[in-house]
């Protein structure tokens, strides 16, 4: 399939890297929003800060800078699993696998050997990431967990059902997170 005229060569973060870090959250790909921002979960009607500030004291009030401090406090590292990507709009939806790149997974963990689990912010997330990481980076280790999508994209489901599954994810990764 050849690239449409509406499509681009899209390039992700640098992760949020703690040597404190036990648990890695991952995203696909950064939204528009969050490009054009050059910030994770740019996008307002994002729920990934309010849950992060209802779970770690990570909320949007707080300044970006102070947002990625409380989450290496916490113990999280926060990376996208793909590198560069092709995709028109911001949807997962539209990312074009074959044109799909993923990061340096050997690289990072070897550089953070306490995390010990992996968060996936959506399905796309985990797809990408048991499709183009997972065999090559041989962390049988490693616990895999598709949490709900915080996108605005996902609205089917409540806020409070996705604070829940947050909630208990992060504490299973061993974060210690406030209670409800």
């Amino acid at each position: 399939m050849s690239p449409t005229s509406n499509s681009t060569v899209l390039r992700s973060f640098a992760p949020i890297r703690s040597p404190r870090a036990r648990v890695l959250i991952l995203g696909s790909m950064p939204g528009a929003a969050s490009l054009a921002a050059d910030r994770y979960y740019a996008h307002p009607q994002n729920r990934f800060w309010p849950i992060m500030g209802a779970l770690i004291g990570a909320g949007p009030e707080l300044e970006y800078p102070r947002r990625i401090e409380a989450l290496r406090a916490a113990g999280i590292a926060l990376w996208d699993v793909l590198a560069q990507c092709e995709r028109e709009g911001s949807l997962d939806s539209a990312i074009r696998d074959d044109t799909a790149v993923a990061n340096d997974f050997t690289g990072f963990f070897a550089g953070h050997p306490r995390i010990a689990t992996v968060l996936f912010n959506g399905a796309k997330a985990e797809a990408s990431f048991r499709r183009f990481v997972l065999k090559p980076l041989a962390r049988p280790d490693l616990t895999l967990l598709r949490l709900p999508s915080t996108s605005p994209a996902n609205a089917s489901q409540r806020y409070e059902a996705k604070l829940s599954a947050w909630r208990e994810a992060l504490r299973a990764g061993g974060v210690a997170v406030r209670e409800a």
